[in-house]
């Protein structure tokens, strides 16, 4: 090597002036930290601030000890979850990258060839780069040539050629997609394909393209969209308790002075009556406010989420960060990988063609013997590939081993073993010829494959579809291969000629055998998948670091371009538009082309100031801050350990396809959480309305504290298991994407907790108070403890009504067996409280004295079953009226 390179003390002098090239990892999540995140939760705040004043009021005895101590525990329980889930995940990645080997590089110091770890590597470093290594630094090529792959950085897995540059050139401060692939920069990240050369380091650590990345992987994530949504309803929910509380409060005490005959009356009653008042008041408020605050909710939405995130593996989606699955059914716009994503990730033959323009299915060209005879010596004879003992194609360039694959194995051996065509002569692809050829000895004729304009510019003719030798039409195989070249495809020619090889010549003589279209094929489920999510609403954005040209024609065949207003711009004309022109131009923009990380960064960014919902697929390095910074990051099975750790959802089979699944199931989830906050609310929504105005009827506590514990806590966590569960429906695909902000509670939905809030509190007073019912017990308790069966056994009827917002609310049980299993199961539980005090034995005594309930007879267990039922009847009138309009 002509280089002697830094010496040691020089090194060290340029790591203290330009600093180490190692890129500080992110801080491993803890279990406390997981922990404290959950109270950041506005819902978990609001259940410890009633827990607080529970518990205060029960130190002055105006409350139970159960609630306060029963809402903590499902506040540690959520919490619990939660960190445990997030600790699991990044302790499982860590691992991984703990078992990897660090990277290593060759560095000329002190005049010798030394192996360091890429860490070591400072500015000033000649690197020595062979073919398989990873470029451990940005900087110069300054010796020899290079083939090298940038896709960790740009996506694209092209072969980019390098060649050396003088040592005084520089390294470009601005990098766009086009410095990826000019003549001499190279990047930390990339591997070498092939060649060998010298890399003269000019960055190193955070100011390397990946360490940038890296730092932006740094930044805060954005709240998920159920986040904000739930901070929303905690808003509501809060001003509604709170303002109700009040004013109940207000009311009561208005009620105590008009009892007693006027303010003066009141007065005269005396202060210590008057405070056993004040605190009766402030008792009920606090009563309101637990009622109001569905404690559940939390709970319900951790269990669904766990929940679905096993059913989402057989659809080849692993969740990494639960939030995630329910935030990719809110999306409104998705950013996607071309390549592996979209397409293949492969380049293969996709088409063929003779020469007279003919085109001749991939899947009849066996029925074209004299045809695919030629082309299979013509591709299997000149050819820098091979398969290996384990049936795999390697060697040769991208082209070469796509080539092989279209002749197959079986093909490739079969000639190989033939020794009537034997290779005499060859001369390997070059730039500069544009073409390969062979001569086989037993059939003495020379094989060429190669560019189509070197091998037509000799050709005297070719072969039809039956093997026959034409006249050439060039006019016909011109507007051939045009046609081919819009489409992106790369097109190749293969011809024979009966003279000797000749060196950096094609023979006279040559007859064209056909052409192939070659490219990376978009998927057909791809392509099928991309169009149900754009049916949903989602507009989809191909970002790819390929050529503008190669991009677009993909999209066109992928359905992403349809009409002249769908725009493919490539990453310098974004980088020349300012923020407020991109956002204006954002819902034309199909395609990305040459795309820099920072692009997608920026995309995100400007996506969510628009206050849209953004996914972000990625598999690279190069993908991993966009990947963090989106609201939900698709990483690909296939793809690097940074883009896993960087993304909320792994796709295993690296598919579009499973990417509507995750989305579909998504929307799902969300669905099922409205169905639970319709089931919670109605009851939340009676209890307060019951609570507070039974004391102007003449009924003191219908609902006890721990009635109220077992509505929010049990009846809650196990509703979670009724309709966490609700089958996915096609028909949520159809659905337009709700902002990022939208209120969980629509008009509509607020509309059918009033009316059956409404109902279950007449259906409450009716009960209470008419003879009818009244007659049916011996005793106040047994009554008491009946409206308390009525009360559940109405919220789980009314679980049925909240199935679907049409009539079908009997659809599907069987989709979802634990529906009927825990509405089954809480009667029965309440049954057991119920009977509680019938078993003999101290534990059950005190929990009939906990829930203040006695035996009843059967007579009333059927009325009070059969007025519950009536919930189903009433909902379906409100909804034969409601869907009339």
């Amino acid at each position: 090597m002509k280089y002697n390179g830094l010496t040691d003390v020089e090194a060290e002098e340029s790591r203290k002036k330009y600093g180490s090239n190692e890129i500080p990892d992110s801080e491993p999540t803890t279990f406390w930290d997981e922990f404290k995140e959950t109270f950041g939760d506005p819902m978990i705040r609001i259940l410890l601030v009633i827990a607080a004043l529970m518990i205060v009021m029960f130190f002055f005895g105006y409350a139970e000890i159960y609630e306060p101590v029963g809402t903590i525990v499902a506040v540690l329980i959520v919490a619990f979850v939660s960190a445990k889930t997030g600790v699991a995940s990044d302790k499982k990645y860590r691992q991984l990258k703990d078992r990897t080997k660090k990277d290593e590089c060759k560095v000329c110091r002190n005049g010798v060839i030394a192996v360091v770890d890429v860490d070591d590597v400072v500015v000033g470093d000649k690197v020595l780069l062979q073919s398989g290594d990873k470029i451990p630094a940005d900087g110069i090529l300054v010796d020899g040539s290079l083939r090298v792959n940038n896709s960790a950085l740009n996506g694209e897995a092209e072969e980019c050629k390098k060649t050396a540059a003088e040592e005084t050139a520089e390294l470009s401060e601005e990098i766009t997609g086009d410095t990826f692939v000019d003549d001499y920069s190279l990047f930390r990240g990339a591997i070498v394909f092939d060649g060998e050369g010298v890399l003269d380091v000019r960055r190193v650590g955070l100011k390397t393209m990946m360490g940038r990345m890296a730092e932006e992987m740094q930044e805060d994530e954005p709240d998920s969209p159920l986040k904000v949504k739930l901070s929303k309803l905690a808003g509501q929910i809060s001003r509604f308790g709170y303002i109700g509380a009040v004013v109940i409060a207000v009311l009561y005490m208005i009620y105590f002075v008009v009892s007693a005959g006027g303010f003066d009356a009141y007065l005269a009653i005396g202060a210590s009556e008057i405070i056993k008042d004040v605190v009766e008041a402030v008792s009920l408020a606090v009563v309101i406010i637990v009622c109001a605050v569905p404690e559940g909710l939390p709970l319900m939405i951790s269990l669904v989420l766990m929940q679905n995130t096993s059913k989402m593996l057989d659809h080849n989606v692993l969740v990494r960060k639960a939030e995630g699955i329910e935030t990719a059914g809110s999306l409104n716009i998705l950013f996607s990988d071309k390549t592996g994503t979209i397409t293949k990730g492969m380049l293969e033959v996709v088409e063929f063609f003779t020469a007279d323009g003919t085109t001749i299915p991939l899947s009849e060209l066996g029925q074209h013997s004299a045809v695919k005879e030629m082309l299979d010596l013509a591709i299997c004879k000149n050819t820098a590939s091979l398969y290996d003992a384990e049936h795999r194609v390697i060697g040769g360039n991208a082209t070469d081993q796509a080539l092989l694959k279209f002749a197959g194995e079986d093909t490739f051996r079969t000639l190989a073993g033939k020794t009537e065509y034997p290779i005499t002569d060859s001369q390997g692809f070059n730039s500069s010829n544009k073409f390969s050829q062979v001569h086989l000895g037993g059939c003495n004729r020379t094989l060429y494959k190669g560019a189509p304009e070197r091998l037509v510019q000799g050709a005297i003719g070719c072969l039809d579809a039956s093997g026959i030798v034409k006249p050439l039409d060039g006019v016909a195989l011109d507007a051939k291969i045009a046609e081919l070249a819009s489409k992106a495809m790369r097109v190749l020619a293969f011809g024979y000629s009966e003279q000797p090889l000749k060196e950096n010549q094609v023979n006279e003589d040559l007859v064209l055998i056909g052409l192939v279209g070659i490219r990376d094929d978009v998927r057909p489920e791809a392509k099928e998948a991309i169009e149900e999510v754009q049916s949903a609403g989602i507009q989809v954005v191909m970002i790819t670091g390929d050529r503008l040209e190669t991009a677009a024609a993909i999209a066109r065949d992928a359905g992403l371009i349809r009409g002249e207003a769908d725009q493919a711009l490539t990453s310098a004309q974004l980088a020349a538009m300012s923020d407020e022109e991109v956002k204006e131009k954002l819902k034309d923009i199909r395609v990305i082309a040459r795309a820099l990380p920072t692009d997608k960064s920026r995309m995100v960014r400007l996506c969510q100031e628009m206050n849209l919902v953004v996914g972000m697929t990625g598999d690279g390095v190069n993908d991993s801050p966009a990947l963090k910074r989106a609201d939900v990051g698709f990483a690909m099975g296939s793809g690097t350990e940074a883009a896993k750790e960087a993304g909320e959802i792994v796709i295993l089979d690296d598919n579009f396809k499973s990417i509507k699944d995750a989305i579909w199931y998504g929307r799902t989830i969300y669905h099922n959480i409205l169905k639970f906050c319709k089931f919670q609310l109605v009851i939340n929504v009676a209890a307060v309305v019951v609570s507070a105005i039974s004391p102007f009827f003449g009924i003191e506590e219908p609902l006890k504290v721990t009635h109220l514990l077992f509505v929010n806590l049990v009846m809650d966590g196990l509703g979670a298991i009724m309709l966490g569960n609700e089958p996915a429906l096609e028909r949520y695909m159809d659905e337009k994407p709700r902002r990022r902000d939208e209120s969980i509670v629509s008009r509509k939905m607020m509309a059918q907790i009033l009316v059956m809030g409404a109902w279950l509190t007449a259906l409450s007073f009716l009960y209470l108070k008419l003879p009818v019912f009244r007659g049916l017990f011996e005793t106040e308790e047994q009554l008491m403890t009946s409206y308390f069966v009525l009360f559940i056994a109405s919220a789980l009827f009314n679980g049925f009504n909240v199935r679907d917002d049409g009539f079908a609310i009997f659809a599907r049980l069987g989709e979802n067996p634990g529906f009927i299993r825990v509405f089954l199961l809480i009667l029965l539980v309440q049954a057991l409280i119920v009977n509680a005090a019938l078993i003999p034995v101290t534990v059950f005594t005190w929990i009939g004295n906990m829930f203040s309930c006695v035996p009843f007879g059967l007579k009333g267990w059927g009325v009070v079953l059969l007025l519950a039922a009536t919930m189903i009847p009433v909902d379906m009138l409100r909804k034969a009226i409601v869907n009339k309009r």
